[in-house]
């Protein structure tokens, strides 16, 4: 088989779609494939996609619309994937400075990850962005079956459902006491949420379900792992409301605490199929999460779903957990059965692949 080289494309990540293309580096380059990956210089250093196997080049592409940086952009871009047999958008905005910068020949992959808001003043934007990326690509794949919906909607010519999925965590490094030592929660119940910390992340509303938890005996603790543009905004809300909470930052030990969680916390107001929530109910963790995006279908009787910017329907179902350590455990049980009916890793790169194939007219 000739070499097939595949761009893979992205813009700032550090969460989520950086880990997808991680994943879609190891098994592409597993299967001969020459990778290069296009996207900005932080994003390569949270995820390392050449100690993975694959060439990278800086392109600058923010998450956020920026005109000059991204006519620079496209210009580096344009430049890099002259001589690629594909080119794979990852995001809205990869996609929409992909498209320009890719030869008209070559066949061009967009996968979405983040619907259209809903309300607000960038939704007339977003959604005619939307509408450049879903009408240029070759096939558009929508990480969840609402995302797929939108995507037809605003023009996509062919539309698929792929369902991504989380990488398998390593066994747990330190044991649950070791973690929960580090924490400071002695025989506290621990509760995990893990994101980036941003507004589609809810972690506001878990602020305020957390405050009404400090009249439970023993106070839960809830730690936050992860990042973001809104950690100082976050820190001074729970200072101010007395919240049980601690920010941890971004951490890399993400199996060791949910060995040592008792219940993790989904509060985000969209997800399509967060990877946090198949991580969770891989390591058998009870997971309360809200009914958005893709989640619900993914998770199925398998956690306890509540809807999303409820307050009380959050408060209330941590507290029923809590106080009934029979139901964590069934959860746990369902939790194992239902992330073993998810399609895997290997299976993720697998459709992808297929897809290549289709566009190339050759096996990849």
């Amino acid at each position: 088989m000739p070499d097939v080289r595949v761009a893979l494309v992205l813009a700032t990540s550090t969460g989520g779609v950086g880990a997808h293309v991680a994943s879609l580096v190891r098994g592409l380059v597993s299967r001969g494939l020459r990778v290069l990956v296009c996207g900005p210089v932080a994003t390569e250093q949270v995820f390392g996609f050449t100690k993975l196997g694959a060439d990278y080049t800086p392109v600058g592409i923010a998450s956020g619309p920026r005109p000059m940086a991204d006519a620079h952009a496209l210009i580096q871009l344009r430049r890099v994937v002259q001589q690629v047999d594909l080119v794979h958008a990852h995001g809205l905005r990869a996609g929409l400075i992909g498209r320009p910068a890719t030869p008209r020949r070559t066949p061009y992959v967009v996968t979405w990850h983040n619907a259209v808001p809903e309300r607000g003043v960038a939704r007339q934007a977003f959604t005619a962005m939307s509408r450049l990326v879903a009408r240029g690509a070759d096939v558009t794949l929508g990480a969840s079956a609402d995302l797929v919906a939108q995507a037809l909607a605003l023009g996509g010519r062919d539309v698929r459902l792929h369902e991504v999925a989380a990488a398998a965590l390593p066994p747990p490094g330190r044991t649950a006491a070791e973690v929960r030592a580090e924490m400071g929660a002695g025989n506290r119940p621990l509760l995990l949420a893990i994101g980036r910390l941003h507004a589609q992340k809810g972690h506001d509303m878990l602020v305020r379900a957390a405050v009404r938890w400090n009249g439970l005996r023993p106070v839960p603790l809830v730690v936050v792992a992860g990042d973001g543009p809104r950690r100082d905004e976050l820190t001074a809300a729970i200072s101010h409301a007395g919240a049980p909470m601690r920010l941890l930052g971004r951490r890399t030990d993400i199996a060791d605490l949910l060995g040592a969680a008792d219940i993790v916390v989904l509060p985000s107001r969209w997800e399509a199929r967060a990877l946090v929530a198949q991580e969770a109910l891989a390591a058998g963790r009870p997971l309360v999460c809200t009914a958005v995006g893709g989640l619900a279908d993914l998770v199925g009787d398998a956690a306890v779903v509540v809807p999303s910017e409820d307050v009380d329907a959050l408060d209330s179902a941590v507290r029923t957990l809590l106080s009934d350590p029979v139901e964590r455990a069934d959860l746990s049980r369902r939790a194992l059965a239902r992330a073993a009916q998810w399609p895997t890793e290997a299976d993720a790169v697998a459709h992808v692949a297929a897809v290549y194939s289709e566009l190339l007219g050759r096996p990849v």
